[in-house]
């Protein structure tokens, strides 16, 4: 019996140009922004403005305070930071700055310490959160776009695609200015729509999880036919998107990224 199909698309992440409307398929989908502790990306304004939910893990507003005026040289810093305030600050608060934690509470932030979990990491915490309050009415239709989660220390990057394992049932978007990351359920087959003018064409496919038996694709250079990929053997790294629509089936779970364009 042939699996469901998930079509993904990075016009649903919101990484269009502001002037163009999100697709009528997704006008239903609600979108939820965590910032971890890293440099935020160049595009993390546009996604800001378009979120309904904005997260803060601990370390995360320090980027927000710093970065959003840095991202808007020509605007205000005050009013910049008045404007792009959190809706939740969120984590073990380990790392947030005291006075940006008053600044931010002062403005109607809710702050949430959870400094008594050293079991979860603060995207985790942050990801449950969302999910026990989504913005939209469903979670089928609920994103989480993910800035910071990438670069920094390598425990920090496994413990945020590990979150993408934790909740498999939920679309998670790891950001950078470089590149995108999503998991890839085994439970359907998956359809991925290229915006040419923001990502490609480098891309890889990579079983993090547990090795593939196999990984079938179309749509890139170097396709894989039933083809067998784990750590020690074979990854499909490095790889190049070739048409409009990729199309990848796998008895595993599998990390899908993808390069964007400066």
């Amino acid at each position: 019996m042939p699996l469901p199909t998930m079509a993904h698309s990075s016009s649903s992440f919101l990484l269009l140009p502001a002037s163009s409307p999100p697709p009528p398929a997704d006008a239903s989908a609600a979108y939820a922004v965590v910032v971890l502790n890293q440099r935020l990306p160049r595009f993390a304004p546009l996604l800001w403005d378009r979120a309904q939910l904005r997260v803060c893990a601990d370390g995360g507003a320090n980027r927000v305070f710093d970065g959003m005026p840095e991202l808007l040289p020509g605007e205000d810093p005050d009013q910049v930071r008045m404007r792009y305030k959190p809706d939740v600050i969120k984590g073990d608060m380990d790392s947030i700055r005291p006075e940006v934690k008053e600044y931010y509470s002062n403005l109607g932030a809710e702050i949430v310490d959870e400094s008594h979990d050293q079991d979860t990491t603060d995207l985790h915490k942050c990801v449950s959160f969302i999910t026990r309050n989504p913005p939209g009415s469903e979670k089928s239709n609920l994103y989480i776009l993910v800035l910071g989660a990438l670069g920094g220390r390598f425990d920090h990057e496994m413990g945020n695609i590990n979150v993408l394992y934790r909740f498999s049932n939920i679309r998670i978007v790891l950001l950078s200015d470089d590149c995108s990351i999503f998991l890839l359920p085994k439970t359907h087959s998956h359809e991925i729509h290229i915006e040419r003018s923001i990502e490609g064409p480098h891309c890889g496919l990579i079983p993090m999880g547990s090795p593939s038996a196999s990984t079938t694709t179309t749509g890139l250079r170097w396709n894989l036919d039933n083809t067998s990929m784990s750590y020690g053997g074979l990854i499909s790294t490095s790889n190049i998107v070739e048409e409009e629509t990729v199309r990848i089936t796998s008895d595993s779970d599998l990390i899908w990224t993808i390069s964007l364009r400066n």
